[in-house]
């Protein structure tokens, strides 16, 4: 990837700008701007996530574990392919903005090309996919998953020039509008008996109806590629490319080893309890690290803001993610036969199990961003194809186990690929070890108190008295316990974050 050097900070745009009064700092300028574009995302992320959800556990009533199975085999290779059409181009746009009009064009040509070729890639790959897998039915499925394939490479640049000009607030609105007409596309199509078609076909259209919304939002014209002016770039996305297969192959790798080695059924469960354990991390993960790599990059060559920056942000997001994962550990075994059916009770240990390592996942995530804003992408790479061989043999042993030795094999080798990143991080940012460990000093506080006091309240009720009121005791007493922790024992923090909100909605005012 290219050098630190060449890296042009971005800058927040004049709406972000314009929220800071004229006296304001420039880093009360950047702060300002970050928590606008995090507001925008996270209403709309969560108010489509809850239609979203509220459509699944309706769905997964009307599907099969085995429905769940084949889609889950299709996403494998739809998971290799994704980021074939995109090619990096988005994050190569907001990193390199000295990139012509020209330029953009011919990219936007070259980004379609490969969105088609991926497609007819994953139809020559489809019979090897179903033969792998024992599965005859799959073969047609990877081909309709992947035609999602041109949709992705057809909104690349627009993307791209969204994220530039950091408009988050359409990014969020377009995001949200895509996952509605999916989760109504999805329970209409389970209703009238699709079954795992109605899954395989709402995924579909919601990367269609995103990539319109996408390029009607920030439309850009198209012109034949010359390899000559698009070298920089290219090289450029491949680097990302690289980077971005091999961390997307690693995070599929324990669903391939499910399916090949315990069959259908058993990849449908391990599917559902790896899902449900990510969803809190996903969101909340999701939401910093596709929004904060513009402004790391912007004061990439200021150590002090950094360590701010990873500092605050893992704060944050321990004290939010943390209660999140390690509740839902908490409450598993009544959640699944609530939520979902006693068909499903065989998610429960691995949810249990995965939900260790998400919670560890969630903070981890911010390091690699934070490395290649400052010009060490390439030992991100590294770092990914490394755990290209670590983690799928901790998957491939623990499969012997069955899913739930698969979910240990994520919690046994997933800290080898960590620890590589926090030694470079903090050598690069001269962060202190401590300064680091009295971030998340909160979120293991009040996730300790909230351990102690649900498992005592279900060893107290043992099996007896209705599910839902024993899961509604064990939220309510979770929830109690954890925010109790945090305004007994640090008071001060919580205090800080309320004045920043109240500061950032007096400036929004």
């Amino acid at each position: 990837m290219s050098d630190a050097r060449d890296v042009v900070a971005p800058k927040p745009d004049n709406s972000a700008t314009e929220l800071a009064p004229p006296a304001a700092s420039s880093t009360q300028r950047m702060d300002q701007s970050l928590a606008h574009s995090l507001a925008w995302r996270a209403g709309a992320d969560w108010f489509s996530q809850i239609l979203s959800w509220s459509s699944f556990l309706i769905v997964v009533r009307l599907l099969t574990p085995a429905d769940f199975g084949i889609v889950a085999m299709a996403m494998v290779l739809w998971a290799y392919l994704r980021y074939w059409g995109e090619f990096g181009i988005p994050q190569t746009i907001v990193t390199l903005r000295d990139l012509t009009e020209d330029q953009l064009a011919q990219l936007n040509s070259v980004a379609l090309l490969l969105g088609l070729g991926g497609c007819g890639l994953a139809t020559m790959l489809a019979y090897p996919a179903a033969t792998f897998f024992k599965t005859p039915q799959l073969l047609l499925v990877v081909v309709v998953t992947c035609t999602g394939l041109v949709p992705l490479g057809f909104r690349a640049v627009s993307e791209g020039l969204l994220n530039k000009d950091m408009r988050y607030r359409t990014l969020s609105l377009l995001d949200a509008t895509s996952s509605i007409i999916a989760a109504i596309a999805t329970l209409l199509m389970a209703y009238f008996g699709l079954g795992y078609w109605s899954l395989v076909l709402g995924n579909l259209a919601r990367h269609t109806a995103r990539s319109l919304l996408v390029v009607f939002a920030r439309p850009h014209r198209f012109a034949i590629p010359r390899l000559g002016s698009l070298r920089r770039p290219l090289t450029f996305g491949w680097h990302v490319l690289v980077s971005v297969v091999a961390s997307s192959a690693y995070e599929k790798l324990d669903n391939v080893t499910a399916g090949r080695v315990l069959g259908q059924t058993a990849l449908g469960i391990y599917g559902m309890a790896w899902n449900l354990a990510n969803v809190p991390m996903e969101k909340l993960t999701t939401l910093v690290t596709t929004t904060i790599p513009t402004y790391f990059a912007a004061v990439q060559t200021e150590p002090a803001a950094l360590r701010r920056y990873l500092r605050t942000l893992t704060e944050t997001l321990a004290m939010a993610t943390f209660p999140a994962t390690i509740g839902l550990a908490l409450v598993a075994c009544d959640l699944i036969p609530f939520a979902l059916g006693h068909k499903w009770e065989g998610a429960i240990v691995p949810l249990e199990i995965l939900s260790i390592y998400v919670t560890f996942r969630s903070i981890v995530a911010l390091l690699g961003k934070l490395l290649t804003a400052v010009g060490n992408p390439r030992f991100v790479m590294w770092d990914d194809l490394a755990a290209l061989i670590i983690l799928p043999t901790g998957f491939y042993i623990g499969s012997h186990w069955g899913t739930r030795g698969i979910a240990w094999g994520w919690v046994a080798a997933y800290p080898l690929v960590a620890l590589p990143l926090y030694w470079k991080t903090f050598k690069t940012i001269e962060m202190p070890v401590g300064d680091y460990l009295r971030a998340l000093r909160p979120a293991l506080h009040g996730t300790l108190a909230m351990v102690l006091a649900v498992s005592s309240l279900k060893w107290a009720l043992l099996p007896r008295g209705p599910l839902l009121l024993r899961l509604a005791l064990e939220i309510a007493t979770g929830a109690t316990a954890y925010i109790s922790t945090l305004l007994l024992l640090h008071r001060e923090r919580i205090a800080t974050f309320a004045r920043t909100a109240r500061n950032f909605r007096r400036v929004q005012a």
